[in-house]
């Protein structure tokens, strides 16, 4: 089976990232030798981007299907794969960023990480390590931003990681970075979809020339905190059937035409492949239009890091005022 090419895009570090990855994240979490075989599977049908992270559990997996496509020749060599990993918020603070690296990529059983994100903007007591710990009453009273910044840029300097971002940063946090940076966050990584369209963040990433990242641009359909609003959404469903596309393709395709790249989290291998048959074909004007009538709706609010003991009080100072 001849896999798919997926087309780069250039990142403000001058390196380039395939713009789909296979996200990783799965609650509950399949066994490791389960996720591996599902990793191999992908690099089998042309995903070379993965998204992992501390939090998923999957960086082992990960590591394990990097080495065997090495092995198999799915990969010629390491630099033809994009690992992407994020620093979980009981490790946001500035001394404890360049171990928490190194402990995903002993895990990862890799030299380096292609790019590094901050998780959260939130801190979170050091022993609140899982997905069940993701609770205000763990949530610390504040967030260094710039110190963590500053340890992610040694991340950089040491040769651990060749692109440094963010996940879940709204405008104004943005801008408070950027502010400090000396090295500008190459990626944001948003919640974004059909139904959780962020144009306004979109435009100010473009402006600042930091490339944003959709997760969850299906909704997480029929996963535990999902939403159907994109994968039941009667607008996407007259497109996809004028089209003879899948409703998935066609909210991936639109994902792209506002030039973010996309997560996208499949574990079925026809589905993998059909995720990533967007390239050869465009949206019309007028099917595009459409999606400005699609109800609008963050689906995770955040909510369990909003405290009156941390830095957001209100979903509203979480978000930047667009929650």
């Amino acid at each position: 089976m001849e896999a798919r090419r997926i087309p780069e895009v250039m990142l403000n570090s001058g390196q380039k990232m395939p713009v789909i990855g296979l996200g990783t994240a799965s609650i509950p979490r399949p066994p490791d030798e389960t996720l591996t075989s599902i990793f191999i599977d992908a690099f089998e049908v042309g995903y070379r981007h993965f998204d992992t992270a501390a939090l998923y559990g999957s960086e082992e997996p990960l590591g394990k299907a990097v080495e065997k496509a090495l092995e198999l020749g799915l990969v010629k060599s390491r630099d033809e794969v994009f690992i992407t990993s994020k620093l979980w918020t009981s490790d946001a603070h500035p001394d404890l960023v360049v171990p928490a690296l190194k402990t995903s990529l002993q895990k990862l059983g890799l030299e380096y990480v292609d790019l590094y994100l901050i998780h959260w903007p939130v801190r979170l007591k050091p022993e609140a390590k899982g997905p069940a710990d993701i609770l205000k009453e763990n949530v610390m009273p504040s967030f260094d931003m710039k110190g963590i910044w500053e340890a992610m840029e040694e991340c950089y300097r040491l040769g651990l990681v060749k692109s440094i971002g963010v996940s879940n940063f709204g405008i104004k946090k943005l801008s408070q970075l950027l502010e400090n940076a000396t090295i500008p966050p190459a990626v944001n990584q948003v919640e974004m979809s059909p139904s959780w369209q962020q144009g306004k963040l979109t435009e100010f990433c473009k402006h600042k020339g930091i490339h944003v990242s959709a997760w969850s641009p299906l909704g997480s359909y029929k996963s535990f905190c999902g939403t159907n609003a994109v994968m039941e959404s009667p607008i996407l469903k007259e497109i996809a059937c004028a089209r003879q596309k899948s409703m998935a393709q066609i909210a991936l395709r639109w994902v792209y035409e506002q030039g973010a790249s996309v997560i996208v989290r499949s574990f079925n291998k026809e589905r993998m492949k059909e995720n990533l048959d967007i390239f050869e074909w465009e949206l019309r004007q007028e099917e595009t239009q459409k999606f400005s009538h699609i109800p609008q709706h963050r689906m995770y609010s955040g909510i369990s890091f909003v405290s009156e003991n941390g830095p957001y009080n209100t979903l509203e100072e979480l978000w930047d005022g667009d929650a």
